[in-house]
């Protein structure tokens, strides 16, 4: 897995949970680099994340400037040598600065079935922890 961030401490995975990747030995594998192209390099699948979470408004400008680049597109995924079959996912929202349109509308993507599956686990995730729960009216099933 490749991981591209701007070189710079504050885009990169935390040290305290970096540490904990290294002590559980999940690091073997992960590479961290900082030229989008070449994190998309032979991909099967390419992901970004939001940019700007919440409560980082005031840090927009400078996380779009260190980020410019970084925004998937057909043009970087081909240029960087991803697998021509390459397909995206997005954990939602969306802003169009991480990924343009055509990509994230297009048939590579794979952003609303993803949030389908995360809509089902997050309801499992409720009945396991708060008990047993309908979602539909048995009332309507006929017997």
């Amino acid at each position: 897995m490749q991981v591209a961030t701007p070189n710079d401490p504050l885009y990169r995975c935390p040290a305290p949970v970096w540490n904990r990747v290294e002590e559980l030995g999940c690091d073997k594998g992960i590479k961290w680099v900082d030229d989008p192209k070449e994190a998309v390099k032979n991909a099967d699948v390419v992901i970004t994340d939001t940019w700007i979470s919440m409560g980082q408004e005031a840090e927009k400008e400078q996380r779009l400037k260190a980020f410019k680049g970084y925004q998937v597109t057909e043009q970087l995924c081909r240029e960087g040598g991803a697998k021509e079959g390459w397909k995206f996912l997005h954990c939602l929202p969306r802003k169009q600065d991480e990924v343009d349109d055509e990509v994230f509308y297009g048939p590579r993507s794979l952003v609303f079935p993803e949030a389908d599956n995360r809509k089902w686990t997050i309801m499992a995730l409720f009945d396991m922890l708060f008990g047993h729960w309908q979602i539909y009216d048995p009332n309507l099933i006929k017997k």
